[in-house]
């Protein structure tokens, strides 16, 4: 009596039957395909940070504001309060404060407000300030012409520094139906720790002051 061979799966390769190596040049090519796609995503996450910024700064989304080059052209009669408020983020010792806390001024009115800084520690330290108004929505009206945020700023130990921010409201907020029952802007600074700078004196990389390492 004859046995009857077990049928064969299309998965599985029949008897004899020589499976056809994947050329190299393939395998090549599937690799660096695989390397360029890493690091697309990886340049592309890398770049996301400064275009969100930048498109924060240009449209005022989040509560960013928006930057200007020259005054509005007309100042109206209603009037705003802004105010201003100071932070300072964990492992930085420096103190920050508004100079004024509040101010009142017309929509389209250029004004300037300054903010001081110290380093209380006793070492030179690095930081830099982001920032944001509230309600987010006036972010889109408040424009600086100055300002010291994304700057980095250096302080020797006990160092002082005082920082000006020259702004305006848009006049355009006047006529946004959702800002008629506005009354008060808060723009609020939040200095973070940068890395550790180079002593004064001292440049990178252990040389003398004034002498060119070989």
């Amino acid at each position: 009596m004859m046995m009857e061979s077990p049928p064969t799966s299309p998965e599985t390769p029949q008897a004899g039957r020589v499976m056809t190596p994947v050329p190299r040049w393939r395998q090549n090519a599937v690799f660096v395909a695989c390397v360029v796609f890493v690091a697309a995503m990886a340049g592309a996450s890398y770049a996301a940070v400064p275009l969100y910024q930048m498109f924060c700064q240009l449209t005022g989304f989040g509560g960013a504001t928006k930057v200007a080059t020259a005054a509005p052209a007309k100042t109206l009669e209603r009037t705003l309060e802004v105010r201003f408020d100071a932070n300072v983020a964990p492992g930085l010792n420096w103190s920050f404060e508004p100079e004024v806390r509040s101010m009142q001024l017309r929509i389209g009115e250029t004004k300037i407000a300054y903010y001081r800084v110290r380093n209380r520690g006793d070492k030179p330290a690095t930081a830099a300030a982001t920032y944001n108004v509230t309600p987010a929505q006036s972010g889109y009206y408040f424009a600086k012409m100055q300002c010291f945020c994304f700057t980095d700023q250096t302080l020797q130990p006990g160092e002082t520094l005082d920082m000006p921010v020259v702004f305006f409201v848009d006049p355009a907020l006047a006529e946004d139906p959702e800002m008629a029952h506005l009354k008060t802007i808060t723009l609020s600074y939040t200095f973070f720790p940068k890395a550790a700078p180079v002593a004064a004196g001292k440049p990178a990389g252990g040389a003398e002051a004034g002498k060119t390492p070989l």
